[in-house]
């Protein structure tokens, strides 16, 4: 425990502030509301959150990795369980009910995938073949799995982390053309097999929000209108009309993001962007400080997953993405979400107080 006096405290300030953040807009968008119980539950999930940051800090990110095997086998059981006993919500079977709390594996299979692909290529000095189709198929099972909850916005983060860590690890270019053709011939299967209605709905209402106003592009155009509404600085704190009197759907989940631009306005949403801006900024350079490849690779991503994550959670609220339910990181409402995050925040901080050779006897 004493090498957590070697943390990046630049890196743990702008956690602590993006949390900060989140329980601030959570407490203003349900304090006039039935469900005023969000924010305390928000704080007590921050709470734990930084005890897992603290916890997987002081844990070697090598000696984790080493269990990536073990840990990918259990996630997978842990996502095929969710498909027989797991809790449905809003059409979506992702939860699996703990009693105190429910539980998301996908969310915690995030940082699994993570582990096991930066293992995977931290060990090869070349990629044959063989090894471009295992670790296609290391995305593949996991996805598809996701995929039949059915949850597309995760599946896809699932694929973006493998895309990022493939490209860092400067592979052949080969493969990567490889994979682009092996997704152009199966995306019609895609869409007219493997999608659900609704989630094709959902990417026409992307095209075209007015095409449903009242449908599929309610939660777009609502999201939209919250945003707009909120101009420069704001309606102010627990003044948003849109999500106190619920024009705006589950304003403190997937539409989080509308509800703080509303109350805060535009000053607000930019400075939380700037602050997710320098967070993974800060990541990437501690990866490209990393002692040996699989800090490289863990750290890129970490960087990866967190990215994406924002990209796809405010296109979405702007009308820029397809409504896919991606949470915004640190900032909205949910334990699975915010505890996988800050186990991921905490491998990065691990490989920061390892960076140097000389730090560890």
């Amino acid at each position: 425990m004493r090498n957590l006096k070697s943390i990046d405290w630049v890196l743990l300030s702008l956690i602590i502030l993006l949390l900060l953040f989140g329980l601030v807009v959570i407490f203003s968008i349900t304090f006039h509301t039935s469900k005023q119980n969000l924010a305390s539950s928000q704080l007590i999930y921050a709470i734990l959150g930084l005890g897992l940051l603290v916890l997987f800090t002081a844990i070697d990110y090598r000696t984790l990795s080493s269990a990536s095997i073990v840990l990918y086998i259990i996630g997978i059981a842990l996502l095929v369980l969710v498909l027989v006993l797991g809790r449905s919500k809003l059409g979506s079977t992702r939860w699996i009910e703990l009693g105190f709390f429910n539980f998301q594996p996908s969310e915690i299979f995030k940082v699994i995938l993570i582990l096991t692909l930066s293992n995977f290529l931290a060990k090869k000095e070349d990629i044959l073949v063989f090894d471009f189709l295992f670790y296609l198929g290391l995305i593949a099972l996991p996805a598809a799995l996701v995929l039949l909850e059915p949850d597309l916005g995760t599946a896809f983060i699932y694929v973006i982390i493998g895309l990022a860590l493939f490209i860092a690890c400067r592979s052949k270019e080969i493969y990567l053309l490889i994979t682009g053709l092996i997704g152009a011939i199966l995306l019609p299967i895609f869409w007219f097999f493997i999608l659900k209605f609704y989630q094709r709905e959902r990417i026409l209402t992307f095209i075209d929000p007015s095409h449903d106003p009242f449908g599929s592009g309610y939660n777009v155009l609502q999201s939209t209108i919250s945003v707009g509404s909120g101009g420069l600085l704001g309606r102010g704190l627990g003044h948003g009309p849109q999500s106190q009197l619920n024009f705006l759907p589950i304003a403190h989940t997937d539409f989080i993001f509308a509800s703080l631009a509303e109350e805060l306005g535009f000053i607000g949403a930019g400075l939380l962007l700037i602050l997710f801006l320098i967070l993974i900024m800060r990541i990437v350079s501690i990866a490209v400080s990393a002692k040996d490849a699989l800090g490289r690779y863990l750290a890129f991503g970490v960087a990866a997953m967190i990215l994406f994550q924002v990209l796809i959670n405010v296109g979405m609220n702007i009308g820029l993405m397809p409504v896919t339910g991606i949470p915004l990181p640190l900032i909205s409402h949910g334990g699975s979400s915010l505890f996988s995050t800050m186990i991921a925040l905490g491998i990065v901080c691990s490989i920061f107080i390892r960076r140097k050779s000389i730090t560890f006897s």
